[in-house]
């Protein structure tokens, strides 16, 4: 069964994220999946196992800790927001393989656009020349997935500046609109569900 896609524009972090804290809890085996879209104003988020010493200068930005994996990211306006709220045993997949899909996800979609894009086993996420373009973070509580990924399409990337992204120090970060590619979130968000959606 296909996951029910909600736009919910642009939202608050950390309401969203309690609401997909009580979504998650409060499911059973007849819930159905949802996919959620949204842009978030500007935040810094810090993952479960994420170390503060790769904050180096947050400024006004808020910073809030998060449930979900990996380090430190940062969202803000320009950037697409895709999170899966999965049951991920009814699926038959585990973590390792739903990272991979949204990993292919985005760099499908970004292929699409003539760029060529990779994932590294050993860093999760979607490069470009070397430089971060799209990051994943997912929590798994009784067998389901939330939160998800975040592609940089059209923003600041000023903000990433003043932390390591995800844990690297010296990483650089990347987006579409780097690469001459001019698209609206809406378009993008589109393609990014519609490449979840046909994996799953």
């Amino acid at each position: 069964m296909s996951p029910i896609v909600r736009q919910l524009d642009r939202q608050d972090y950390q309401t969203t994220w309690q609401a997909m804290q009580q979504f998650t809890s409060t499911r059973n085996s007849d819930t159905s999946d949802e996919i959620w879209v949204t842009e978030h104003p500007p935040v810094y988020t810090l993952g479960l196992n994420g170390k503060p010493e790769h904050l180096l200068n947050t400024g006004a930005i808020p910073v809030i800790h998060s449930d979900r994996g990996g380090q430190v990211t940062y969202h803000g306006p320009g950037q697409v927001v895709v999170y899966t709220l999965l049951d991920i045993k009814r699926r038959d997949i585990n973590i390792r393989q739903l990272v991979t899909l949204l990993e292919q996800a985005m760099i499908s979609v970004i292929a699409g656009y003539g760029i060529n894009a990779n994932a590294k086993p050993e860093a999760p996420g979607v490069y470009v020349q070397e430089k971060k373009i799209g990051s994943i973070g997912l929590r798994i509580k009784k067998n389901c997935s939330y939160h998800g990924l975040s592609l940089n399409n059209q923003m600041d990337l000023q903000p990433f500046n003043h932390i390591n992204p995800c844990g690297y120090p010296g990483l650089q970060v990347t987006q579409l609109a780097d690469f001459g590619v001019v698209t609206s979130n809406a378009e993008l968000t589109n393609l990014l569900v519609n490449a979840i959606l046909k994996a799953l």
